[in-house]
């Protein structure tokens, strides 16, 4: 795996409670932090901190590094308004020049506390993810603390306690992990906790709001889904979708074998018109979706495996986290070399929940893997750039544009994971005779005695370790070769290994036809390495294919197809044709005001991907998938 292994010995794994990081001596003061977020549909907050301090230099941080961001995403471009006071005194203040996200304050002689106060811009269009993101409509708003506040230097974020409040607009309800000390109509007031936990506790909040248990009222822990949307429409999902949703927090109990925490909370938000993702918290989860995804089969099927992928987190990534990741407070940068863990155990691992929990049919969770095996087992830039380099450099790729994704190859150890974790998973079955399962793997790594939110740091040497407890093998070596391994082709031994087969034919998957409910789009990634809207606009190529080779590109516009104006249609038609003809296809593209005739010389038709059943093997893949 290279020298970051080496790197990586250095580090012994460390059990801590949310309470314990002890790097910075004694704990720090309680501040007091009050949000007004009455103007939510303005997409505006105000925020106000009191601040014990001491005559001198105060100097205060932005949170910058945002856990399960995993980069330096702190929105501090959005702070606005931001003014110090002492005793009702303005206070200098000066801007850190080497780090925008410190700010340095002068308290007089005599003074014992600051107060901080400025206003939250929040985004009012597309122009970033995760918590940076659209989060406010007239409707509903989720809050996430880290854009809300400053905390003093020489503490850790375990070692500083928040006494947090927080006002909605009037008649909003809500949903959070955070316990509440207090309400008094629109004003609520959270207990204390540390600043860590702060952060991690975000809230849902809006006009219709739905709370769903998942859990029987005598279970312990409880959990529960808080779901807001901008009707009242949206939250009328069919039974099937919260038994589902009580399905997977049963299923998780199974493969773990224990729960860390005291009272999860799914945070769902149905909504267009806020930024669309999945941001994991130890009791809860921020996830983001389309207004209509509950309530209609296509929105259903597409974003089966949200949920489950962040639920996982509790115990992968927020209670078993890799040591570089597991900093002190959020100035301190996070190395994110371990992320095909992290992040790509529990992409399979969400992936197979999804399944075994009734929320994906074995057919859909069969078409989501071929549709995963055939993207990598195009993916141009495998070519330059191997598995472990895409976790490395995500700090400084996370906002990466659309265009050249392919090239580019961005967030693979995502998707590239759920194909090795299940080549993982298929060796420790064929090693045990069947005996033994990555589930063995999720007991022995993650499980342990229940109990509340703790973190338990590892290494790669951990990971290597666990994996042979369960079945003695060349680990140590699969994963050196998984991640700096270049191809050409995916690494589909674990898809052939489970009994299953990639095959490539004309017709559209379950999957692909939801992804393309209305027909209008144009997927042919796998037959001439071509993306496009409705509208003819190119949103990727994949370099070696057809079109790419034909000197097609992102930001170009197909307008005409043999002549005729471009449509899905006419294009389906042209490439039905071209099957039976010799002559190429013939498209008229726009480019920065210019046009021109390319040909694209391809024969061959449609090409969607499926899983194909090979009866020479076991079929371990309907296994992996059954409910337990």
């Amino acid at each position: 795996m290279g020298s970051s292994c080496g790197v990586r010995n250095f580090f012994c794994a460390a059990v801590f409670l949310l309470s314990s990081f002890s790097g910075f001596g004694v704990n720090g003061p309680t501040v007091a932090l009050t949000v007004d977020a009455s103007e939510a549909p303005r997409k505006t907050f105000h925020a106000q901190l009191r601040i014990p301090a001491k005559p001198g230099t105060l100097t205060l941080y932005y949170p910058k590094w945002i856990p399960g961001e995993h980069g330096p995403t702190g929105p501090v471009t959005d702070l606005v308004g931001l003014k110090f006071t002492a005793s009702g005194k303005s206070l200098k203040w000066r801007r850190d020049l080497l780090d925008g996200f410190t700010f340095h304050v002068e308290v007089p002689a005599g003074e014992n506390e600051v107060t901080a106060s400025f206003d939250y811009a929040s985004p009012s269009s597309y122009e970033a993810g995760y918590t940076s993101g659209l989060s406010a409509t007239e409707k509903l708003y989720i809050v996430n603390w880290n854009t809300l506040l400053l905390y003093p230097a020489g503490y850790g974020s375990d070692q500083l306690t928040y006494s947090a409040s927080l006002r909605l607009p009037a008649g909003w309800k809500f949903g959070t992990s955070l316990h509440v000390s207090n309400q008094v109509g629109s004003d609520i007031h959270f207990a204390p906790v540390s600043l860590t936990i702060l952060v991690d506790g975000p809230v849902i909040a809006g006009e219709y709001l739905k709370v769903v248990p998942l859990t029987p009222a005598s279970e312990n822990p409880p959990a529960e889904i808080d779901v807001a949307a901008d009707s009242a429409a949206a939250l009328d999902a069919p039974e099937e979708v919260w038994e589902h949703f009580r399905n997977l927090v049963k299923q998780a109990g199974i493969l773990f074998g224990a729960r860390h925490y005291t009272d999860y909370h799914f945070l769902l938000t149905l909504s267009d018109h806020v930024a669309h993702f999945g941001l994991e918290h130890h009791e809860s989860n921020d996830s983001r979706i389309e207004e209509r995804s509950l309530i209609e089969e296509d929105g259903r099927k597409l974003t089966a495996g949200l949920l489950p992928h962040e639920y996982v987190h509790s115990w992968n990534g927020k209670y078993r986290r890799p040591a570089d990741l597991a900093t002190p407070d959020y100035e301190q940068p996070m190395q994110t070399d371990l992320l095909w863990v992290y992040e790509g155990l529990t992409s399979y691992l969400g992936d197979l929940l999804a399944a075994r929990s009734g929320e994906r049919t074995s057919a859909l969770a069969r078409d989501e893997l071929a549709q995963i095996a055939a993207d990598l087992d195009h993916r141009s830039g495998r070519v330059w750039r191997n598995l472990q380099d895409t976790a490395d450099g995500v700090p400084t790729m996370q906002n990466a544009p659309r265009s050249w994704n392919d090239y580019r190859r961005g967030l693979d150890y995502y998707d590239e994971d759920v194909l090795t974790w299940l080549w993982a998973d298929v060796i420790i079955r064929q090693q045990s005779k069947g005996a033994k399962s990555l589930d063995d793997f999720c007991k022995l790594f993650h499980g342990g005695p229940s109990g509340p939110p703790m973190v338990k740091t590892y290494t790669f040497d951990d990971v290597v370790s666990a994996l042979n407890q369960v079945a003695p093998y060349d680990w140590r070596g699969f994963w050196a070769e998984r991640l700096s391994n270049h191809g050409p082709r995916a690494p589909l031994g674990g898809v052939e290994g489970s009994g299953w087969t990639l095959v490539y034919d004309e017709n559209l998957s379950e999957l692909d036809r939801a992804h393309d409910h209305d027909g209008k789009s144009l997927n042919a990634h796998y037959s001439v390495g071509l993306l496009a809207g409705s509208d003819g606009a190119v949103r990727d190529t994949v370099e070696g294919m057809v079109a790419a080779k034909a000197g097609i590109g992102p930001g170009m516009k197909i307008v005409a197809v043999n002549g005729r104006k471009f449509t899905a249609d006419t294009w389906h038609d042209a490439i039905r044709t071209a099957k039976t003809s010799p002559s190429p296809i013939e498209l008229i593209v726009e480019n920065t005001d210019y046009f021109r005739v390319v040909k694209l010389d391809y024969h061959d038709g449609e090409k969607y991907p499926h899983l194909v059943r090979d009866e020479s093997k076991p079929d371990l893949l309907t296994e992996i998938y059954r409910a337990k």
